[in-house]
């Protein structure tokens, strides 16, 4: 008996053929060793049962079987009589995880990768999927240029035959590029080459564009931008014939050589379109951008396959497959090229679906599409509808996938994917803003009402300088033509010297009626009416104030009241590409209204807004913002044979944080002009630091958006940092100058007609999307002020950004 054990034993261990075993039939099944994995588990991977004969090859089938199933790690076949007996050792059961040492890989994407692979806590350890993610991590390591990296998997083992997993990673520094060579370049020069390259030689600290240390990726993006510099130049047969990576012995520095093969320049001789045109080849040809006999560029070649592409998507080919074939003609270097047109099935839209607006409507995101279902697909207007969602401020992101519909060959459904953003909140607190100091705030502000897209707003508001209550409402779809409906209903109480301006009383209140007219995607025309009453008190009697008190025919009253209605013009365009955080696109606003006879005050005030965004790098990490404002007010007509002058409470005024950064609230501009005629019949002027404000503004700013440091990709989506400069001129095109009796240019005093007495600051901003609401802090540093002007480092506000 003991014989043929020992055989079965020397068959497992020596893989003797089935011939020299003797065949016997199974009476009884005997697995030991078994702790974790029941019985019948085990029984049930068992290629034999009992009544079987058993030979050689039989044993090598369990053995396999067993080892297959991942629970063991050492498998023994015995025979005891008529009895199989199979002792086996069960591979340990994993009871932690953990990760030591790494820096490079955050955890999370460790886990991800163990999870996929089957390494997690509670299943089965397996050694040998052990070796092969220590080899995979380690050349991942090798592919960023760390050669001295190292990854163990240390396993610990615990009772009940269990196991703690710990990966210990030694992951050394980056090996630093110290030299790139280039063999065959004679038209371009080492240092033309590398400048096309994002990894250098000796970096420079202020270069955080580029890099010094190896890393595989980022080299075979430099052969790809090497061979679009070659391939825009015409060098078609351009080709890196070989690179080679070598390693210094301390495995801390790299050389890379490229063999190359320039070739020959050539230009274009005609251009072809071959294949599925649909009737569309004279436009096509249109799109050409490139004239013949001109040299080849490949980025053009690449823009003419995307704009044809572009139109067969809008004529619904979802898929089109479009191939420029060169052919070449050596002896006058000349190249024809083959435009090949493959249209695919032309596809028609069966639905349209939106995922993630939890709040939000279906129907307020539906009415934004231009894609309808039924019809055939347009890509035009699939961007068109994702470009209107973005501009709507509700979300976040907005995603927009062509999903085939199983079973069918011509339709496919769209899928729009939205990350809804705070469009409001219910407040109910204190607050604090440099500009506005302690502020109380009541109310309900919600541009997505109940998910309804109306904005919705029942506000009260009390800080240093203003108590004012709000109603405000606006339905964007008041009928099916897009034609929207807004109002707004006011108190306001004004205390003008808290809010930095020459000392006056303003208690307000008022309602407006505004119709908005779409004319197409991207241009918008309002019209409104309203009806504002002013009773203004404390009057002091400064210059500006008396030229426009005496025009209207009391130079000096206790109170000062106006009812005013008017009428209201603006014109928007609106190419952001998003509403929330926008990274490229261009924002403008024109506005103007006028006060209709009748009114107390006649005036007329024009505005212009704009802010363009540029994208500096493809990802938009870093946008160019240009901000700019144009307004100018002015009265008409005639109050007893005087001319009407601008109301000093509709002024314009710079400072602050919406216009300029680094100066105290609307304290930048002229000042408040006394005429003294105690020495004299002409009287002399003498100004003080308190601001007044003008009929005219000219504002521009330019700031560079940055990723904000430390904060993680999700975290950037709320978050937005950016280095501005600001510039700001404000004056009054009425104002009178006296130079006899005045001390210009010393006490506050100056030509406050001339519109070059600009201030400008410079400095950093950080904007955050919280949850309570905008919060905007910005740190600004004057460059050009004048005497009298209140400088204001730091600036923090909540409820607006810029």
């Amino acid at each position: 008996m003991a014989m043929k054990k020992i055989l079965f034993a020397t068959l497992l261990a020596t893989s003797v053929s089935a011939n020299s075993a003797e065949n016997f039939v199974v009476q009884d099944i005997q697995i030991q060793g078994l702790q974790r994995v029941a019985l019948g588990a085990a029984l049930l991977k068992m290629p034999v049962r009992i009544g079987d004969t058993v030979d050689s090859q039989d044993v090598a089938a369990i053995i396999k079987a067993l080892y297959a199933s991942g629970n063991f790690e050492n498998v023994k076949v015995l025979r005891d009589g008529n009895a199989l007996v199979v002792e086996v050792k069960e591979r340990p059961t994993i009871a932690s995880v953990s990760f030591s040492g790494n820096k490079a890989i955050k955890e999370e994407q460790l886990q991800q990768n163990l999870d996929a692979s089957g390494i997690r806590v509670g299943e089965a350890l397996d050694r040998t999927k052990l070796s092969n993610i220590e080899k995979g991590l380690e050349d991942f390591y090798y592919s960023v240029g760390k050669y001295n990296a190292t990854v163990k998997a240390v396993v610990t083992p615990l009772p009940r035959n269990r196991a703690d997993l710990k990966f210990v990673f030694t992951e050394g520094v980056s090996a630093k590029i110290q030299q790139i060579n280039f063999i065959g370049n004679e038209v371009f020069s080492d240092k033309e080459l590398l400048s096309r390259f994002n990894l250098k030689v000796d970096v420079a600290w202020w270069n955080f564009l580029s890099d010094d240390k190896y890393q595989k990726q980022v080299l075979a993006g430099d052969i790809e931008a090497l061979r679009t510099f070659y391939l825009d130049r015409g060098y078609l047969k351009f080709q890196v014939d070989s690179t080679q990576v070598s390693i210094s012995p301390d495995k801390k520095g790299v050389y890379i050589t490229m063999n190359l093969d320039e070739g020959k320049p050539y230009t274009v001789k005609d251009v072809q379109f071959r294949g599925e045109l649909i009737g569309k080849e004279d436009e096509f040809k249109s799109l050409i951008p490139f004239e013949m006999g001109e040299t080849y560029r490949g980025s053009s070649v690449t823009q003419l396959e995307e704009s044809v592409k572009r139109v067969l998507g809008e004529a619904g080919y979802a898929y089109p497959q479009v191939r420029t074939i060169p052919e070449f003609d050596d002896e006058t270097q000349q190249v024809s090229l083959v435009v090949h047109v493959e249209t695919g099935k032309r596809m028609y839209v069966r639905d349209i679906r939106f995922v993630g607006n939890n709040a939000t409507r279906d129907e307020v995101l539906r009415r934004e599409m231009r894609q309808m279902e039924g019809a055939w697909l347009n890509s035009k207007s699939i961007d068109t509808g994702k470009a209107r969602l973005n501009r709507l401020g509700f979300f976040e992101t907005v995603d927009v996938q062509t999903v085939r519909v199983p079973g069918t060959e011509d339709q496919v459904d769209l899928v729009y994917t939205v990350k809804e953003a705070n469009s409001g909140s219910v407040n109910f607190g204190v607050g604090y803003g440099t500009e506005s100091g302690v502020s109380f705030t009541v109310g309900l502000t919600q541009d997505n009402f109940l998910g309804t897209g109306n904005r919705v707003g029942i506000n009260a508001t009390t800080n240093d300088y203003q108590k004012n209550v709000t109603l405000e409402y606006r339905d964007p779809y008041w009928n099916l033509d897009g034609v929207s409906l807004g109002g707004k209903v006011f108190y306001n109480q004004f205390e003008a010297s808290e809010a930095g301006i020459v000392d006056y009383t303003n208690e307000s209140y008022g309602t407006s009626l505004t119709w908005g007219f779409p004319f197409d995607e991207l241009n918008r025309f309002e019209f409104g009416v309203g009806y504002t009453h002013n009773k203004i008190g404390n009057l002091t009697p400064y210059l500006q104030v008396e030229q426009f008190l005496c025009n209207l025919g009391d130079c000096s009253p206790d109170n000062l009241i106006t009812d005013d209605f008017d009428v209201n013009v603006a014109w928007t365009r609106n190419n952001l590409n998003k509403g929330y955080f926008p990274t490229a696109g261009n924002y403008q606003r024109a506005s103007g209204k006028i006060t209709v006879p009748g009114s107390d005050a006649k005036y007329f005030k024009l505005q212009y807004d704009v802010r363009q965004y540029v994208p500096l790098t493809k990802k938009h990490e870093f946008t160019l913002l240009l901000r700019g404002r144009l307004g100018y007010g002015n009265g008409y007509g005639q109050t007893d044979g005087n001319d009407n002058l601008y109301p000093f409470y509709e002024n314009f005024y710079a400072g602050g944080f919406t216009t300029l950064r680094g100066f105290g609230s609307n304290t930048a501009g002229p000042k408040a002009v006394y005429r003294d005629y105690s020495g004299s019949n002409n009287g002399s002027d003498t100004a003080t630091d308190n601001s007044v404000g003008g009929n005219a503004i000219a504002l521009a700013s330019i700031e560079l958006i940055v990723p904000t440091p430390f904060a993680s990709d999700e975290a950037r989506s709320q978050v937005r940092t950016s280095i501005f400069y600001d510039m700001a001129s404000v004056w009054d095109t009425e104002f009178d100058y006296r130079s006899s009796g005045a001390d210009y240019g010393n006490n506050y005093y100056y030509d406050y007609s001339d519109p070059t007495n600009y201030r400008s600051s410079y400095g950093v901003a950080l904007q955050w999307m919280s949850p309570m609401g905008p919060l905007v802090f910005s740190l600004a540093k004057p460059i050009k002020k004048y005497e009298g002007d209140d400088e204001e480092f730091f600036t923090f506000t909540i409820g607006r950004t810029f």
